[in-house]
């Protein structure tokens, strides 16, 4: 459903530093990069969904919308976990620790919430119901 998703930012530098870590984990490489934006994906196969950070178009600072969210869907608890702490060591902030969330999407859904260098808001989400001891 999702073809790619855009996020603005101040410091194309420092974003390319926090989200790296993060897609490399998710085992998403680099795709594309110039001076205006960098993504990661599957550049050999255009159906899986594109992330890209970039400075905004129109040459105002970029800025986060309120309610807006991008999700990253992944296989297990144990991979929400270290996303989220990859986050935080990258210097994004707490929107949510990970933990089980069933009042969203029931007894299985276990997610954090974080913000990036520039605010946006990421969640990691799975739906695997089980945490690793």
């Amino acid at each position: 459903m999702i073809g790619y998703v855009t996020l603005g930012t101040d410091d194309l530098d420092e974003a390319r530093a926090f989200y790296a870590p993060l897609f490399e984990h998710m085992g998403l490489p680099l795709c594309f990069e110039d001076p205006q934006v960098v993504s990661w994906g599957d550049k050999d196969d255009e159906t899986v969904p594109r992330f890209f950070v970039c400075y905004p178009f129109d040459d105002k600072p970029a800025s986060t919308g309120n309610g807006t969210m991008t999700a990253f869907r992944v296989k297990t608890a144990s991979e929400v976990d270290t996303l989220y702490e990859t986050a935080m060591r990258g210097g994004g902030s707490d929107e949510g620790k990970p933990g089980f969330r069933p009042e969203s999407y029931g007894d299985k859904f276990y997610v954090a919430y974080v913000r990036d260098l520039d605010g946006n808001k990421l969640a990691f989400a799975c739906y695997d119901g089980k945490v690793n001891p």
